[in-house]
Parts: structure tokens; sequence; C-alpha cells
């Protein structure tokens, strides 16, 4: 069967498309502003239909109506990362939230975690009848593959992102219709995301392949390689600063080890600059996770610096990412999987930024993290700690040393603090 015939076929609307979908069902949400926002506003209308439907999610960018009070009886949020719109629901008992590394998410389709139906969002097939997966491949890609029924939104307006592309016989109906693709607005610096910028900047050289977060700490340090020369992309996401640099010249992805010439990433978050930028363009590679924030695959990049931001460090360098106390409010993300890569990495090295206090009034560093407290990066894969006022190296060094040099990073009002707390725990230790 030709391909035009299979996809001609398949094509129904929104209605009748999440009528497919059945009690008792896991049904694997797109990821982030890849998110089939028309498909998932169909499923909700149609929540009288359903119990017990589990939704499974990371960044979640739209509405997310299924974890809102009233819809306990008809579904059942379970994230891998814990959003604005899905904290409560996970803080509460109506959501669950899995622990993973991000990395491994494809693995537990393949396990703990079949796929019932898939729900993301494509672009129009090309001349070969392969479609794109465009701004989110990460997770989505493996959904695709695994899952029992795949629907798809087939959306005009997504980017057509090269890298790993789907035909469109593995998927089971496509529901055309068109709207703008999620955006995500550049965020407010101010002067001390501008000063941990700079110290950051002043750990990468020239030629470095970087891995950035999200916010406004990644896009400060961006803001500070204005000076640099042929830097790298090999990340879990990139947004707009990085457009900015390839537009000047400064990243060119022509010294890196690993996929030379070309931009790296699971997915994409940004506006439609970014969008843009990426439609179409050969130099852009829009992978699976459990390829690109594989640890084994981020070491073979040499000289790869990985800048990821946090909730707490304490003195004994242990990083506090995704929780306050026992409330979960984000996730373990691709943290841990590009700290263990970049160790991997001949050159590389990892960052952990932050301010040092949150808002002026508590100190990011403390004596120990706060009960209930997860821990993300161990201790023992800590490289480098940022704030606004200096670099903290930790690995290599003592306890002793570790805490001194946190201390001499923290706000100067809480340093008192910090240096009389540790002698309370080590009395005969120097400080």
């Amino acid at each position: 069967m030709a391909w035009q015939t299979y996809y001609e076929e398949r094509k129904i609307s929104s209605d009748e498309a999440v009528r497919h979908i059945k009690s008792g069902n896991r049904v694997v949400i797109g990821h982030a502003c890849g998110e089939p926002s028309h498909l998932v506003d169909a499923l909700v209308s149609h929540a009288e239909d359903y119990e017990n439907v589990e939704i499974v999610h990371m960044v979640a960018m739209g509405k997310c109506e299924y974890c809102q009070p009233g819809m306990e009886r008809h579904f059942h949020h379970n994230a891998y990362f814990a959003g604005a719109r899905t904290r409560d629901a996970i803080n509460t008992g109506r959501g669950d939230f899995t622990p993973c590394c991000f990395y491994q998410v494809p693995q537990l389709f393949h396990t703990t975690m079949p796929v019932d139906a898939a729900l993301v969002t494509v672009t129009p097939p090309d001349e070969n009848g392969m479609v794109s997966l465009g701004v989110s491949v990460d997770y989505d890609y493996e959904a695709v593959m695994t899952a029992g029924i795949t629907i798809a939104q087939v959306n005009d307006q997504m980017p057509f992102t090269y890298g790993k592309l789907i035909p469109v016989e593995k998927i089971t109906y496509f529901v055309e219709h068109s709207s703008p693709i999620i955006q995500l607005s550049p965020p407010k610096i101010g002067p001390v995301e501008e000063a941990i910028g700079a110290h950051c900047a002043s750990l990468v050289r020239d030629g470095d392949t970087l891995q950035l977060g999200i916010g406004a700490i990644p896009d400060a340090v961006l803001n500070s390689l204005k000076d640099k020369k042929d830097l790298g992309i090999h990340t879990e996401m990139f947004s707009d600063g990085v457009v900015e640099l390839a537009e000047a010249g400064v990243i060119t992805n022509r010294a890196k080890s690993l996929h030379p010439g070309k931009y790296v990433a699971n997915f994409l978050m940004g506006t439609k600059r970014l969008y843009d930028f990426v439609d179409h363009n050969p130099d852009v590679l829009v992978l699976p996770v459990d390829y690109v924030n594989n640890p084994i695959v981020i070491g073979q990049n040499d000289n790869l610096v990985s800048i990821n931001s946090c909730v707490q460090v304490d003195l004994m360098g242990q990083v506090a990412s995704e929780s306050i106390g026992t409330k979960q409010i984000s996730g373990i993300g691709g943290q841990v999987d590009f700290v263990r890569g970049a160790a991997f990495s001949k050159g590389g090295r990892s960052i952990i930024a932050m301010p040092s206090t949150v808002k002026g009034t508590t100190s990011k560093i403390v004596p120990m993290l706060d009960v209930g407290v997860t821990v993300t990066t161990s201790r023992t894969d800590v490289d480098y700690v940022v704030t606004e006022y200096g670099i903290a190296q930790l690995k290599g060094r003592s306890l002793r040393e570790r805490a001194k040099s946190l201390t001499q990073i923290a706000h100067p009002d809480f340093r008192g603090e910090l240096r009389e707390a540790f002698r309370r725990r080590f009395p005969d230790a120097r400080l």
C-alpha cells in the first residue's frame, strides 16, 4: 500500500480518535512544547467516558486539565517532572511522581510502564511519507514505537527537524489540526544572573561543547560567551540564546568530537525565532533522549561542559534540585545524565549554578539539606558550584575544603552561620 493511501485512510477527527482510548489505559502525552494540545483538549472533553486513565508526562506546557480537582475518577497523572500546573496534583496525592533519569525514560516503556496509547504532534508527511516529531523527539519517539495505538496531531506549524523521522505506517490515526506551537518566552536576566553567567563563562574554553538547561542562568551564561570561538552544542534542550550565538558565529560545532558541525538535542523550547532556525535545518539533529542523554554517549564529546541549577547545596556538596522539603517542585531531568557524562568526557567539566539566596532572605548554601529534601546529584559527582560570589571546585576536595570553598561563595550575610555550623559538626577541624 502506498503511504499516501495509508495516510488518507487513517485521517479522522479528534473526537473519533480519542474514542480509541479505553478506561484503564496508560496514555503518554508528547513532551513540553511538542504537546498535542488539540488532542489533549479532546480527551478531557470526553472525561465522562473514562475511568482511571493514567496520563504520563514530563514537562507539561499545556492546560493540564486532566489533573485538576474533580478529574480524579477519570484521569490519574503520573509525572517524571513536576511543573507549575502539575505540582499540586502530585503533592496532594491526586497524581504520582516517578523518579527517573531522563535518558532512562524510554526504557520504562519496555518494562514497568508499557504504553497503551501515545498522543504526539508531528509535521505533515514529506515526499517519502516520513513525519518529524519536530521540537520534541526525546521520549516521544519511543512512545510511538511501542504504543498499542498512536494518535498524531498533524500540525503544519510544527518545524520539521532531522535526526529521527517516523514513517506514517508507524502511526495509527492522524488528526489534522493547525495551531501555533507552544512557546517559552525568554526569562528576565538580572544582575545576579549576569554575575553567575560571567563566572560560568570563565570555565568555558574555545572549542568546548555545551549542555545548558532552562532559565535565566543558562541564558545569562550564553550572554557571557560572546568572546568565545567554535563552541558546540550537545544538550538535552536549547532555546533562543543558542540561536543568537549561532548567528554571531560563536557556536559553529566545528570542534566537536561527536557529530561535528551539528547541533544535538532531544527537545527544544523557545519562541518562533528558535522554531524558524531549526525548521528544515540539516545542521540540527533532534534525537531520542536515550541516545542524547546517555552518559556514555555524552562522554564521547571531548571538553563537554554541563551547566545546571539547583535548589540547595549543603556544605558536603550534596545537591538538591527537585524538591523543597518533601514537596516535589520539578524533577531529575537530565542533570545527573550530564554531570556523569561530563565526568566521562576528556576535558569535561560539570557546573551547578545558582543564586546564593532565595530573594535575599534564605541561603541556598546550607549546613545540611532540609528535612525530606531529595538529593539529586551526589557529593561524589559534583564538580563545580557557582554563585554570584564566585566558584567553588569540589571534586577531589576533602569535606573541610568543600565547606571552606562553599562558605566563600555564600552570601556574606550567611557566611558566619555556615562557619559556626561546620565547627559544631567537626569541632577539631580548621575552617
